[in-house]
């Protein structure tokens, strides 16, 4: 009927709303718990994921993962992190993989894909939506938003 006309009409302008602004999820960074680390800054996450750095401040060699290339998190993380777009962060590293002097970060899909490798490496560190973060089994070292 009627009302039901208005319902759902109320729902597709409140979808298309919602569209406009896409909510930008929190992003988690995390790290093994063994890793003595307790938090990084933006700056010091940025360094590791753009190769400047290649070891936490304990001097350990950091294993990086990265999200899938396409992935909005993706985008969402260097844009919070570095700044960068991804069009920047992809020009970057073709001339950094250049020199042959250091590798781009392991592209992993998904969120459960980056918790289950920072959980099963002691050095790894990696960054997922705040909500995929399972505080028993990885530990959140920085929260970014946007």
């Amino acid at each position: 009927g009627v009302l039901t006309m208005r319902v759902s009409v109320a729902f597709a302008v409140y979808v298309f709303l919602l569209g406009l602004h896409p909510a930008q999820a929190e992003i988690a960074v995390i790290v093994n718990p063994a890793n003595p680390v307790q938090t990084l800054t933006a700056r010091q996450v940025a360094e590791l994921y753009l190769g400047r750095t290649r070891s936490f401040e304990s001097g350990d060699f950091a294993v990086i993962a990265d999200q899938g290339r396409d992935a909005p998190l993706r985008a969402q993380f260097f844009k919070s992190a570095t700044s960068m777009s991804m069009a920047q962060v992809t020009a970057y590293w073709s001339r950094l993989k250049f020199t042959g002097q250091v590798q781009p970060p392991q592209n992993m899909e998904g969120d459960a894909a980056i918790v289950d490798f920072v959980r099963r490496h002691h050095w790894a560190i990696g960054y997922v939506d705040k909500a995929a973060a399972p505080d028993n089994k990885v530990k959140t070292v920085l929260i970014l938003k946007e």
